[in-house]
């Protein structure tokens, strides 16, 4: 039992957190210097190439990731600590895989339709309210963005198919 009276779940220990992450941010630290190094680092005749400041950026994070994953391999007797349990990684992944679906229809849908259909998702899925109800709700939601940011502040953001028939 834990803290909150709770069986233990078991899940993904803090252990294999900090080294999962320090590998991924490793692996995009060596991607900036692998592409700044193609664009050109260093100095030039009218001062620094464009990849100058990214190369040392990812410099920097490659190696403050292996700090990292030599700290979290040299850790003696913390390897069953919990960083998350298998049922909060669940709660944490019904939001953020729908998220990542969301960012991935804006270029197809627009900005608008999409958060409209956000909305409706997590009011249904994880607020438990009737479509009838999530449906008038996510329709104004894109109602009131597209009337503050395209009508009143001007900004242009991503539409979609609607927003062009619609004219706009």
């Amino acid at each position: 039992m834990n803290l909150s009276g709770e069986a233990s779940a078991g899940g993904i220990t803090s252990r294999a957190a900090e080294v999962g992450t320090a590998l991924v941010m490793a692996a995009m630290g060596a991607a900036a210097i692998w592409d700044s190094a193609r664009i050109g680092a260093g100095w030039g005749a009218d001062g620094p190439l464009s990849g100058t400041f990214p190369f040392w950026i990812g410099v920097m994070l490659v190696a403050a990731s292996l700090g990292t994953l030599a700290r979290a391999l040299a850790k003696p007797g913390q390897d069953g600590a919990m960083f998350v349990t298998w049922p909060q990684l669940r709660l944490v992944m019904s939001v953020l895989l729908p998220t990542i679906a969301y960012v991935a229809a804006i270029p197809f849908t627009g900005l608008y339709l999409a958060s409209a259909a956000l909305v409706v998702w997590f009011m249904t899925r994880l607020g438990g309210f009737r479509l009838r109800s999530a449906i008038p709700a996510g329709i104004a939601t894109a109602v009131v963005a597209f009337t503050v940011f395209e009508i009143w502040f001007l900004v242009a953001l991503p539409k979609g198919p609607i927003e062009t028939w619609l004219g706009f």
